[in-house]
């Protein structure tokens, strides 16, 4: 389906001229969320994003579908559930994107430490039967510090007890966002990007009616009128509510800045995404992943109140990182000059949410008591010797579910860590979560949304089971993804790609892939691979891909994970989509300076240039 520039300048059309049953303001993995599911549900959906779809947050997570064990380590047990149960659904209405790839976590015996050889043992059995992986290919298991250093041979020997090995998946947080995007456009939503929100509008009963907003690309200034609004902007949620100004105005966020850093992999050879302490006594843990040849590390959890649109990595943030990675790999010797790529990105944390910490940085201080935590010990031995029923197991852990500050949702939340309010003006706020939680998040506001529609504008929708609407590209039996993956590679060789490309753009675009390969015109564009060339106009054409930066940083990835092709890449990936798009030579110039400020952005340059700052150890 076009969904491209052309189409664009007919979605601006239409939403000038049409009442909207629902206006998402936000086009990150939330707003898509509602957007796919409202439009699903026969509602006359419209969705606005001011900048490129998922450019802020929702293209800037850790790049996991993270199960979130770190809660079990107070007893958080109905966080971990609900994770781990949302984490499967996600993965079966985007099959090709979420894919298992087992975590390892190392155990140190140090001050501080999060588990030790005993706890994480029990922690594991309990989020195996959580996300019921027993007995399965994907079982926990543990393993020894030597069985650990064959692994990770540059991995600080000093503490080391063993460690643990449980499923996880990785992501690809950009294209769960614009592939959700795609399909809620296939179902007849308006979504369009670089259209900002300047104002509220509110009938002479003082209730919203829809927003006055400005097309950044032409200037241009219309009203966008509809039943209801839904603000989905993540980070920017306190920002928006502060348009409507019949709205309470007390903030709401508490956003935190979370910087990755991105080396080859040679420089840090990891074979399997690992999750451990930072060994600086700081209660934190933080990830290292291995990635497309590449490795990257993360995260900081720090208090933001600067830019939202252009959060920055800083000097501090980078020494906080390559402390902690050469504390816990003291052979590889990072520096600042093994950096290839860098992002940051802010996490919409509820300000009075108990455990919405990303990582473990002192939000979760539950305790359980001895006599709690000796019962569930208790209760779990007695179930592998078959003396005790998973119902004991799941009663034991209810009672210590009633230890923890957040142990069950309130009114608001839909998602732990989330808020879904209504004002008394109408507008809608879908605030807080993660990215794992995002289609339960849509679909509570979707019942509220139905609700609303029902009784005060007589508008009845559809019931949809979002469980199983799947996202564009995903349209394949979620439990045979390996064998219709390789289908889809050959669907790519035969297009005429080498094998190694075919199979890149199948994992990319899934069940679209015969789309992308038409793409090719008998012939590759100027300068790019066949692969490039077929990738790039279907993205241009199909994907609402606007700018050299869309394509390459969000669409692809290849500014973070494939820096070494950049210079080959720049020029005639912006000769193609001028030629495209109808650039003139201006245009074509500053597209490509403002690429090339994106890739020195991300490889740190500024902080390279800087006088180096005392070596991290």
């Amino acid at each position: 389906m076009a969904f491209s520039n052309e189409t664009r300048k007919q979605t601006i059309e239409q939403l000038k001229q049409t009442e909207l049953d629902l206006l998402v303001v936000g086009g990150g993995i939330t707003g898509a969320g509602v957007a796919i599911q409202a439009a699903a549900s026969g509602i006359k959906t419209g969705l606005i994003e001011m900048q490129d779809f998922a450019e802020g947050t929702s293209s800037r997570s850790t790049k996991l579908v993270h199960g979130g064990i770190r809660y079990l380590k107070t007893f958080d047990v109905g966080v971990v559930a609900d994770t781990v149960k949302e984490r499967a659904v996600v993965q079966g209405i985007a099959p090709h994107i979420p894919r298992p790839f087992p975590m390892l976590l190392p155990i140190f015996q140090e001050p501080g430490s999060t588990f030790d050889m005993f706890s994480i043992k029990i922690a594991m059995d309990l989020y195996d039967r959580l996300a019921n992986v027993e007995g399965s290919q994907y079982a926990n298991y543990t393993v020894t510090k030597d069985e650990i250093l064959q692994r990770e041979p540059q991995l600080e020997k000093d503490g080391l007890q063993g460690g643990g090995v449980y499923l996880d998946f990785v992501n690809n947080d950009a294209r769960l966002v614009i592939e959700n995007i795609k399909e809620a456009a296939e179902l007849g939503g308006l979504m369009a990007s670089r259209v900002k929100a300047i104002g509220v509008l509110h009938n002479d009963a003082g209730q919203v009616i829809g927003l006055r907003v400005k097309d950044l690309l032409d200037d241009s200034e219309f009203d966008i009128h509809a039943k209801l609004v839904i603000n989905t902007t993540g980070p920017w949620s306190d920002k928006f509510k502060a348009l409507d100004k019949n709205e309470n105005q007390a903030p709401t966020l508490r956003p935190t800045k979370g910087v990755h850093l991105v080396v080859d992999g040679s420089r840090l050879p990891v074979p399997q995404p690992t999750y451990m302490d930072t060994g600086l006594n700081d209660g934190r843990m933080f990830f290292v992943v291995p990635r497309e040849g590449k490795t990257y590390f993360g995260t900081t959890d720090t208090d933001y109140t600067g830019d939202f649109k252009h959060p920055r990595v800083e000097q501090a943030d980078v020494d906080y990182l390559l402390k902690v990675i050469n504390k816990r790999f003291p052979e590889s010797h990072i520096t600042i000059d093994d950096i290839e790529a860098s992002w940051a990105g802010l996490r919409p944390l509820i300000a009075n949410n108990g455990s919405s910490d990303y990582n473990g940085g002192g939000a979760n201080t539950g305790k359980v008591s001895d006599d709690s935590f000796e019962a569930l010990v208790k209760v779990v031995n007695d179930y592998e010797d078959n003396q005790a029923t998973r119902s004991d197991v799941e009663h034991a852990i209810s009672k210590l579910e009633t230890a923890h500050a957040e142990a069950s949702l309130s009114p608001s939340q839909i998602s732990r860590g989330s808020s879904l309010r209504q004002a008394d003006d109408g507008m809608i706020t879908l605030s807080g979560g993660k990215i794992t939680d995002y289609r339960k998040m849509a679909a509570g506001a979707l019942a509220l949304i139905r609700r609303v529609l029902a009784e005060k504008f007589a508008t009845e929708t559809r019931t949809v089971d979002s469980k199983k609407l799947q996202v564009s590209g995903g349209h394949f039996d979620p439990t045979n993804v390996d064998d219709t993956i390789a289908f889809y590679t050959r669907i790519g060789i035969d297009a005429g790609m080498p094998e190694k490309d075919a199979a890149d753009l199948a994992n990319r675009y899934g069940s679209n892939i015969s789309r992308v390969v038409t793409y090719a015109d008998g012939q590759s564009a100027p300068g790019l691979s066949l692969k490039e060339t077929m990738s790039l106009r279907y993205s241009i054409n199909e994907e609402m891909t606007l700018t050299p930066v869309d394509y390459l940083l969000r669409r692809t990835n290849a500014i973070l994970f494939h820096a070494e092709t950049l210079d080959d890449l720049k020029q005639p990936v912006v000769d193609e989509m001028a030629r495209i798009l109808g650039w003139d030579e201006a245009t074509k110039a500053q597209q490509l300076a403002d690429l090339e400020q994106a890739i020195s952005e991300s490889r740190l340059d500024d902080l390279k240039k800087a006088p180096a700052s005392a070596p991290q150890a």
